[in-house]
């Protein structure tokens, strides 16, 4: 098995050969027979038994049976296999080239058609995986008829071009919870076809069309895909990413923990597909994070990307680089309109606005350049985006136009103003209620020795992040005291409280709410960090159901991408979770992942984490 590199197409070449007599029958083959493949087809029909000699020829692929898989080729001098780079003849050279096998094997879209009589052509859509290479394409067979029984004289196998999409497919029998807050649907079908959703519904209104592979799913519940609508790519989910929470510099210089960031945002494509994560916002960050959008948008094995950039932050804070700033500080309302049109230079998804709690002197200079940046952001025709924890910033943030708070009110309960501007704006709020525990939990580590825990059901997280968060307790020793966690603690119990009211007085008001995490921070750990989050919404008070809904739906509508995704509906991409249990009766269950289907390419969740 030759991996190939690029979609070539064959199938004029192989008729070709075989009307010129290239291809013949073979002499006696005195090789193993395939059992499947020797059965004389109904009525002569050849393409009934090449198809029985293909999908044989595919089980022993699947099954790494070396035996079985050799006897269902031509043993000729003539028998030739083809790929990228190039053709090599006859048998023997072919059998030495059968000495490995791929560790995923997902073999799709089988199709058949007859040359002449004895003469089949066949192909079908492949995508394997090698380690944490995956391979997708086209893979052709030309069957003969031989004096032992059908043979295949001509194999080959071409990568297909980014973008291309995936064989189509049927999920059957699961229940679909369609993420828009409908009942359930028993016993649905799910159609996935050229990467969207070609029908969602019962068996009754999408049937099944002919030639479908179908995945049988019974018993298990079909969602949406997860979406993250808080996240930093320029955060590392420890201390090597926020040194302004646990300075370890001396070890780990940040401008080589950004650099390596930059250089290889795959390590979070996979954590986040891995956790059921098929979108996600970036809302904030250096500049490069911009250029993720377009890297993972027709890339299967990542999630959907929206991007802020830089934030326009209300003090001047150090965590930049030399050379690039990922907090641009707005002195004054001059600064800060020049902040926004840079950022709609760059073509940004949001402005985002890092609103920190000034002085009460400071107040009214500071949210004077938040209305500024606001104001300009409407100009340019670029929605806002605010960091406000706190009533009076989160009620000047509406003021100036916020479409997404990203951040939950922590310290005093909202008012009728905050829900009346809010409506008024169309915003959505982001609670984001578990960050603060991720930094408590990095604090105590550091002060009691103790390893913290990991909270990943399914084994995601790569193993660079867990040697880092279990070095916490030696990288961290002497930098924080067991007092200071212990204060800590009671501050977020007490924010804990007033978050929990003050999503429950919003969602109840019929303001939309989206799930983010602030994953990147400590602890807040990319991809399976949104268990937490989910089910901290629901022990707030909103049903299961309701927090299934702000985790898709509600994530989709922040990222203005829910025309695209966000729900199963026909026409939508096809990005879908696949769960063993019912997350409607209880968001945990969405942790008892069995498949992802991004862009309507189904992996089973072993194989997303053996790629990790």
């Amino acid at each position: 098995m030759r991996r190939a590199a690029e979609w070539l197409r064959a199938a004029g070449v192989v008729a070709a050969l075989a009307a010129s007599g290239f291809i013949v029958p073979g002499p006696a083959i005195a090789a193993p027979k395939s059992p499947a493949a020797d059965k004389p087809a109904a009525g002569g029909d050849d393409v009934a038994a090449a198809r029985r000699l293909f999908e044989a020829n595919l089980d022993t692929i699947r099954h790494k049976d070396r035996k079985a898989y050799l006897a269902c080729y031509l043993d000729s001098p003539t028998m030739a296999k083809s790929g990228p780079e190039g053709m090599t003849v006859g048998y023997d050279a072919f059998e030495k080239g059968t000495d490995s096998w791929p560790d995923v094997y997902d073999a799709q879209d089988l199709r058949l058609t007859p040359v002449r009589p004895g003469f089949v052509y066949g192909t079908y859509r492949y995508r394997v995986r090698y380690g944490k290479e995956e391979h997708a394409g086209l893979s052709e067979r030309f069957f003969v008829k031989t004096d032992q029984g059908w043979r295949i004289a001509v194999t080959t196998a071409f990568d297909a071009p980014a973008g291309t999409p995936p064989p189509p497919r049927a999920l059957v029998g699961a229940t679909l919870i369609d993420g828009t807050g409908k009942a359930p649907i028993p016993n649905a079908v799910v159609v996935l076809r050229g990467g969207k959703i070609d029908c969602a519904g019962t068996a009754a209104d999408c049937p099944v069309p002919e030639g479908v592979g179908r995945l049988d799913l019974a018993g298990r519940f079909i969602t949406p895909g997860v979406v993250d609508a808080h996240v930093h790519f320029s955060q590392t989910g420890w201390a090597d990413g926020r040194p302004d929470a646990l300075d370890l510099r001396d070890k780990h210089p940040y401008d080589a923990t950004e650099a390596d960031l930059r250089a290889h945002p795959e390590r979070w494509f996979g954590t986040y597909l891995c956790s059921g994560v098929t979108a996600v916002f970036d809302v904030g960050g250096y500049s490069w994070t911009l250029g993720l959008r377009a890297r993972a948008e027709s890339d299967t094995g990542a999630p959907h990307v929206a991007a802020a950039g830089p934030l326009i932050s209300t003090i001047d804070h150090w965590i930049n680089l030399p050379g690039e700033k990922q907090l641009m500080f707005a002195s004054d309302e001059a600064a800060a309109r020049a902040g926004v049109d840079y950022l709609a230079s760059l073509g940004t998804d949001a402005v985002k606005i890092w609103f920190i709690p000034p002085a009460d002197a400071e107040f009214d200079a500071r949210a004077a350049t938040v209305l500024a940046a606001g104001d300009q952001a409407k100009k340019r025709g670029v929605p806002v985006i605010v960091h406000a924890t706190e009533l009076r910033e989160a009620k000047t943030a509406l003021a100036a136009g916020a479409r997404l708070l990203v951040h939950s009110v922590w310290d005093l309960p909202v008012d009728d103003e905050f829900i009346a501007l809010a409506k008024k704006n169309g915003a959505i709020y982001c609670p984001t209620i578990t960050v603060s525990d991720g930094y408590q939990r990095m604090f105590a580590s550091a002060a009691s020795g103790q390893a913290p825990t990991i909270d990943d059901p399914n084994g995601c997280v790569d193993a660079k992040t867990r040697a880092f968060v279990a070095s916490t307790p030696i990288e961290g020793a002497g930098k924080m005291e067991a007092a200071a966690v212990a204060r800590i603690g009671e501050r977020n119990a007490a924010r804990l409280k007033t978050m929990n009211a003050n999503l429950m007085t919003v969602f109840k008001a019929g303001i939309p709410v989206a799930m983010g995490t602030d994953a990147g921070n400590p602890l807040t750990l990319h991809g399976p960090s949104v268990y937490a989050e989910m089910e901290a919404m629901q022990s707030a008070g909103m049903t299961a159901m309701q927090v299934l809904v702000a985790s898709t739906k509600g994530g989709a509508t922040a990222m203005r991408r829910d025309a695209d995704y966000g729900t199963v509906e026909k026409g939508k991409m096809a990005d879908l979770l696949v769960v063993g249990a019912d997350p409607s009766a209880d968001i945990a269950n969405l942790r008892k992942l069995q498949y992802v289907v991004r862009g309507g390419v189904v992996r089973a969740e072993e194989e997303l984490r053996a790629a990790r």
